[in-house]
C-alpha cells in the first residue's frame, strides 16, 4: 500500500462504520494528515448531521493549514440539509486533497473537485476508487436509477435446497449465519417477502442482535389480492412500519381495513396476479426506501430475477445435502430448457460464517461499481 492508500483505507473504514444510518446519503469518511501525523478524522454518522469533512476539520483545527485531506467521496458543492463541504475545504487552507471517487449525484458530479482546483488546491482523484464504489453501491444505484438497491438473500443446502417438500426449513443454516442476516437487516431500509411466507411462517421480520438494539427495517409484503391474515405478526406496526403492496384493482374496503390499523398500502399494476416490480420499486423509492433486502420466498425471488431487479446476491450455503426431486429451491418461476437461459453472475467474495459459507455475487453486466 502507498501512503495515500493507507490513509484512504482508514477513511473508508471510518465511513463503513456508519452503515445503515446515513440513508439516503452516502457513506463518507475523512482523514486529515500533516507531516505524517493524523490531525483529524471524521465520518458522516447520520442523514441530516454534519458531513465527514466537518468533523475532521473540527478535530484538526489550525493544524489543517498546509495538510492533506483524504476523503472517500468528492466534497459536495451544493446546499442540502447542510452547507457545501467544498467551500469548507477551500477555506481550511489545506494544500492537497485526495478523493477516492467523484460523486454520482448530478448536483455535484465533479463541481466540488473543480471548485477546489480553481482555488489552487492540488486534487488527486481515484485512490482506492473501486473500494469506495463498492462501499457506496446503494447510493450510486439510487443516483442512477431513482430506485432502491435490491439485495436477494437466501439460505440453501449444498445441493441448492431451501426446504423439504413439506415446506419445513428450520433451520437450513446455523446460528452464526442467522445472526449475520440480522446485521444486514440492521443496515437496510426495507425487508421484503411475499404473502406466502407471511402465511406459512408468520415472521416478525424485525432485527434481533445479541446485546444490541438493532434498527428495524420497513417491512414490505407483496400481497396482490390481500390474503394477509388479521393476526399476522407483520401487522404489529408498533415494532416497525409495514407496507403491503397489492394490486390496484383490489377492493377499496379491504385496503381501508389495513390502513385503519396503521399499515401503508401501495397499490400497483398487476397482470395475472403478478405485481409490477418496477412500478413497486419506483413507488417505494418515492417513500424513502433506498435499499431492500428480499428474503423470498421462491416465487418472489423468481419475480425479481425475471424482471432484472436484483442488484446483489447474498447466499448462505449450509454443509448439508437434502436431496429429493420435490425439495424446494430458492427460485421458482420459469423452467429453463437450456443453460443458455441462465442469468450470469460474478462472484465477489466467499467467507465462512460459523459452519456455513456466505457468498456475495453480482449480476454480470449490472450496475458498474
Amino acid at each position: 500500500m502507498t501512503t495515500d492508500e493507507k490513509y484512504m483505507q482508514l477513511a473508508l473504514d471510518l465511513a463503513a462504520s456508519a452503515k445503515g444510518h446515513t440513508n439516503p446519503n452516502p457513506l463518507v469518511g475523512a482523514v486529515i494528515v500533516k507531516d505524517g501525523v493524523i490531525v483529524g478524522t471524521g465520518l458522516h454518522r447520520k442523514a441530516g448531521e454534519p458531513h465527514a469533512e466537518v468533523h475532521a476539520f473540527r478535530m484538526a483545527g489550525e493544524h489543517a493549514k498546509g495538510a492533506t485531506l483524504y476523503v472517500t467521496l468528492e466534497p459536495c458543492s451544493h446546499y442540502g440539509k447542510t452547507p457545501p463541504c467544498a467551500n469548507l475545504v477551500k477555506e481550511s487552507e489545506v494544500s492537497r486533497v485526495v478523493v477516492a471517487m467523484q460523486d454520482p449525484n448530478p448536483d455535484v458530479a465533479g463541481r466540488g473537485i473543480q471548485l477546489l482546483r480553481d482555488a489552487g488546491i492540488e486534487v488527486e482523484v481515484g485512490v482506492l476508487e473501486a473500494q469506495s464504489r463498492r462501499l457506496n453501491e446503494r447510493f450510486i444505484h439510487n443516483m442512477r436509477t431513482s430506485r432502491p438497491f435490491v439485495i436477494s438473500k437466501y439460505a440453501m443446502t449444498l445441493d441448492g435446497k431451501i426446504a423439504a417438500h413439506t415446506g419445513h426449513s428450520k433451520w437450513v443454516t446455523g446460528e452464526a449465519a442467522r445472526e449475520d442476516v440480522h446485521h444486514i437487516r440492521h443496515e437496510v431500509d426495507g425487508i421484503l417477502v411475499g404473502v406466502g411466507t407471511v402465511i406459512a411462517d408468520n415472521p416478525s421480520l424485525t432485527t434481533r442482535l445479541n446485546g444490541v438494539k438493532g434498527k428495524n427495517p420497513v417491512r414490505i409484503i407483496m400481497d396482490s389480492s390481500l390474503r394477509t391474515r388479521e393476526n399476522a405478526n407483520v401487522l404489529n406496526v408498533e415494532e416497525a412500519k409495514t407496507i403491503i403492496v397489492c394490486s390496484e384493482d383490489v377492493d377499496q374496503e379491504k385496503i381501508a381495513a389495513f390502513e385503519k390499523n396503521g399499515v401503508i398500502m401501495l397499490p400497483v399494476r398487476s397482470e395475472h396476479k403478478r405485481l409490477d416490480i418496477d412500478e413497486m420499486l419506483e413507488k417505494l423509492y418515492q417513500l424513502g426506501i433506498t435499499d431492500i433486502l428480499v428474503e423470498g420466498g421462491s416465487t418472489v425471488n423468481a419475480s425479481f430475477l425475471q424482471s432484472g431487479a436484483i442488484n446483489k446476491y447474498i447466499i448462505y450455503v449450509a454443509p448439508k445435502v437434502l436431496g429429493g426431486r420435490l425439495s424446494l429451491t430458492p427460485i421458482a418461476g420459469h423452467s429453463a430448457t437450456s443453460m443458455d437461459e441462465a442469468f450470469d453472475v460474478e462472484f465477489d467474495s466467499f467467507e465462512k460464517v460459523g459452519h456455513d459459507l456466505r457468498i456475495i455475487a453480482y449480476p454480470k453486466n449490472g450496475d458498474e461499481k
